[in-house]
């Protein structure tokens, strides 16, 4: 949000440079143009600072969670995070809705998508955006070694459509039988929808209602949050490195925490802080880590 503000500024004593060229009458001309050029991207850094406003006091957001490297265990891995993301919230009083999942076995989750609401909400959850591995023996595993499986989480306000509209024109919204657990109106009711951006070609599908009018409004709800994001991240890959932040990008390929249970400890690499006591962390008592977090540069 500085960066928003600090841009808005510079425009602004641009301006004021090139109306002082305006009493040349040989510089009138290309003044206005440069001014007008000025003025429309002014507007544009005054939207996106008035977005991010709105997002930092959002009152949910959509978190996704998906299994990375490592096969089952990764599964097991994305399973355990999702509930220590649903404990955390439960300790905090918050709603949590789950929107999708996919499932890869018992325990096993490939993916899952879940809203969480409550005030203030992605200022505390912004910085678990990025990867995390867990280091630990599994239960299948005869001989003793340790394994290392990643999944990658996504944490994005949610955007609403006055916030951030979608022209129907770029849409392209498919529906289509429900497949999985559901009874007969999911089976032979084409109630699953697949929410497609053409321009950028992120898609949105969304299957767990039966209503096909809920899951329209869910797949939009997400695909705007995502778009949302990548508005945001396009823009600050326009930051010169001497911006970067201690907490890191919050880009979802950046490895952020090592959770190790041979060692009973949690590590967050871009504070380079770890904590001693995972089963409490795997069980939701993660403000700790929120807060030392929080503690550090914000992203904004």
């Amino acid at each position: 949000m500085d960066y928003l503000k600090r841009k808005i500024e510079e425009i602004e004593k641009k301006i004021e440079e090139a109306q002082k060229m305006l009493a040349d009458s040989a510089m009138e001309d290309l003044a206005k143009e440069e001014i007008k050029s000025l003025q429309s991207q002014k507007e544009n850094f005054e939207k996106s600072l008035k977005l991010e406003g709105s997002s930092l006091q959002s009152k949910a957001v959509i978190v996704e969670i998906r299994a990375a490297a490592g096969g089952s265990e990764a599964g097991l891995f994305a399973s355990d995070l999702y509930r220590m993301y649903t404990r955390y919230a439960d300790s905090k009083k918050w709603k949590v809705e789950q929107l999708s999942v996919n499932e890869g076995g018992i325990g096993n989750i490939k993916e899952v998508i879940f809203r969480i609401a409550g005030t203030g909400i992605y200022e505390k959850l912004k910085n678990e955006s990025g990867v995390h591995r867990v280091q630990r023996v599994p239960v299948t595993e005869s001989g003793g070694r340790i394994h290392t499986s990643t999944a990658t989480v996504a944490v994005l306000p949610e955007i609403t459509e006055r916030e951030f509209h979608l022209d129907p024109k770029d849409l392209k919204v498919e529906t289509y039988r429900a497949s999985g657990a559901g009874g007969q109106n999911v089976q032979k009711v084409e109630t699953a929808v697949r929410a497609t951006h053409l321009p950028t070609g992120i898609a949105v599908t969304c299957q767990s209602e039966r209503s096909q009018f809920q899951n329209k409004d869910r797949a939009l709800n997400i695909l705007r949050s995502r778009l949302y994001e990548a508005d945001q991240q396009t823009k600050k890959e326009g930051v010169d490195s001497s911006r970067k932040l201690q907490v890191g990008s919050g880009d979802r390929s950046e490895k952020i925490r090592t959770y190790n249970f041979p060692q009973n400890r949690a590590t967050d690499h871009r504070i380079n802080k770890s904590w001693y006591d995972l089963e409490s962390i795997m069980n939701g008592g993660i403000d700790k880590i929120v807060e030392a977090l929080s503690g550090s540069a914000s992203p904004t």
